[in-house]
C-alpha cells in the first residue's frame, strides 16, 4: 500500500499512515497525525495537533482542530465541525492574547473512541468524549459525553437509545435485529452480552 495525495490537496505533515488517501482540496497541516488506511474527504481541514487513528473516514468538509484526537475505525460524516475553545475570542485582541500564548488555557481535548460514527453536520463542543461504537445523529450538537454503543441526537444532543456495532439501532431487549448481536445493560454502560 502507499499513501495517495491528489495533486489538488495540501498534504504537510509528515505523519500520514500507510495506504492513506487524501482527495482534492482537502489539507492536512504539519504537525497532524494521520494513521494507516485512511480516507480523508475533498475539503476535509485537519489542523496541526489534530490525530487520527488507523482506518478512519473523514467525508467531505470535515474540519479536525488541534486537540482533537480520533480513534481507529470512526467515521465522521459530511460536514462534521469539532471545535476546541469553549469561550473563544480573536487571538489577536490585545486583551486576550495573554490567555492565547498558552494552549493549555484555552484548548480542550475531544476524544472520539474506536468505532464511532457521527452524522453528517454534527458539531461537537470543545472537552467532550464520544465512547467506542456511539452513533451521533446527523445535525446533532453534542455538549456532553455520549456512552459507548450510546446513540445521540438533537440539539443539544441526547440520549435516544443504543446502537449496536454494525450501526443499527438495538430493539427494546438490546438485540440488534440485523446482526442478531445481544448486549447486557449494568445501569450505566451497555456492554456485549459475550463478554
Amino acid at each position: 500500500m502507499t499513501t495517495f495525495i491528489h495533486p489538488q490537496a495540501i498534504c504537510e505533515s509528515d505523519a500520514v499512515g500507510n495506504g492513506t488517501r487524501v482527495w482534492a482540496f482537502a489539507h492536512v497541516m504539519r504537525g497532524a497525525v494521520v494513521g494507516v488506511d485512511c480516507n480523508i474527504g475533498d475539503g476535509a481541514f485537519i489542523e496541526s495537533g489534530a490525530v487520527l487513528g488507523d482506518r478512519v473516514t473523514l467525508k467531505n468538509q470535515v474540519m479536525v482542530w488541534d486537540g482533537v484526537t480520533i480513534g481507529d475505525d470512526a467515521f465522521i460524516g459530511p460536514g462534521v465541525i469539532f471545535t476546541n475553545d469553549r469561550n473563544p475570542r480573536s487571538p489577536r485582541m490585545e486583551r486576550v492574547k495573554a490567555r492565547y500564548a498558552d494552549p493549555g488555557r484555552w484548548r480542550l481535548a475531544t476524544h472520539v473512541a474506536r468505532g464511532a460514527s457521527l452524522g453528517a453536520g454534527a458539531v461537537i463542543l470543545p472537552g467532550v468524549k464520544i465512547g467506542e461504537f456511539a452513533m451521533v445523529g446527523a445535525g446533532a450538537v453534542v455538549t456532553r459525553d455520549v456512552k459507548p454503543f450510546q446513540l445521540a441526537a438533537g440539539n443539544p444532543a441526547a440520549s435516544r437509545g443504543w446502537a449496536c456495532f454494525c450501526g443499527m439501532r438495538l430493539n427494546e431487549k438490546l438485540t440488534c435485529e440485523a446482526c442478531q448481536a445481544a448486549f447486557g445493560f449494568d445501569g450505566d454502560r451497555l456492554y456485549p452480552a459475550e463478554q
